[in-house]
């Protein structure tokens, strides 16, 4: 495992590479919010052998720089992350995205779909919804949030996210190490442009062109997910011809973590799949 930086548009985005080449098209994997690459954690420990991942940290989280002027919507990630598969030498691998990193996939695959040639939407955000309590939150921050000494905003942030985990204590870790990164000024700065984009979601674009995909893809949801329901995991598996959905039992939101053996195989299933 080796973790890189990329220069993108001059800002670094972090990436780590996992795996060996040797089984089909490479695997990308897309947190999503308020989470980092080590939510894959579980996932690239369980993945079988032959399979090249590699899992990102999108501009604004984890080790990646603060965006800046940067714009962190779904289509800003899509951009970025089409120059790092040119960066890679990735011309096309399978997608895999969750909750907001759904959102990306979603733009990014129909932006780009010669780049994408598996897709896999956990837990995604879709048609402009997004998660419940985490945007009835961002909406009562507002533009307070860039305001408030960082270590309080990633406080918040972390006491609405652990509600999306089916193991609470074991998850802890994952969630306090995640939003560390937020906890400096220019980290709180960084959240709270996350938190703007929440409030300005623009997956119904993305979503309402899911129809033009001709890839194999699947949906996975958690049935105990507090955030999205189902129903919205079912209308992104409607969207998209040929699409199968998967309910994990025992999964929340964060579904990388709470079942990690399950989403592998789900993922490894839809790459055996051919339109």
């Amino acid at each position: 495992m080796r973790g890189e930086f990329v220069d993108i548009g001059g800002k670094r985005l972090y990436y780590y590479a996992a795996g060996t080449r040797g089984a089909g098209v490479p695997v990308v994997l897309l947190h999503g919010f308020p989470m980092s690459s080590r939510l894959w954690h579980g996932v690239v420990r369980s993945f079988p052998d032959g399979h090249r991942l590699v899992v990102v940290d999108l501009l604004g989280f984890g080790r990646s720089d603060p965006p800046g002027a940067h714009a962190v919507h779904c289509a800003g990630h899509a951009d970025a992350l089409i120059q790092l598969f040119d960066e890679l030498q990735l011309e096309r691998a399978c997608v895999v995205g969750h909750g907001l990193g759904g959102g990306v996939a979603q733009a990014l695959a129909v932006r780009a779909p010669e780049r994408v040639s598996h897709l896999v939407l956990v837990s995604s955000c879709g048609f402009g919804e997004t998660p419940r309590r985490l945007a009835r939150f961002a909406r009562r921050l507002g533009p307070l949030a860039r305001h408030m000494p960082p270590g309080l905003l990633a406080g918040l942030v972390h006491g609405s996210a652990l509600r999306g985990f089916a193991h609470r204590d074991r998850s802890r870790l994952t969630l306090d190490t995640t939003l560390q990164h937020f906890t400096t000024p220019a980290g709180r700065d960084a959240l709270a442009a996350h938190l703007t984009a929440m409030r300005q979601c623009d997956t119904s674009e993305w979503s309402a062109r899911l129809g033009e995909l001709r890839i194999p893809a699947t949906v996975v949801w958690g049935p105990n997910d507090p955030f999205l329901p189902v129903r919205l995991g079912e209308r992104l598996r409607d969207a998209i011809p040929g699409a199968t959905m998967e309910i994990l039992p025992g999964a929340s939101h964060f579904v990388p973590e709470d079942t990690p053996d399950a989403l592998v195989r789900v993922i490894t299933e839809t790459m055996q799949r051919q339109v």
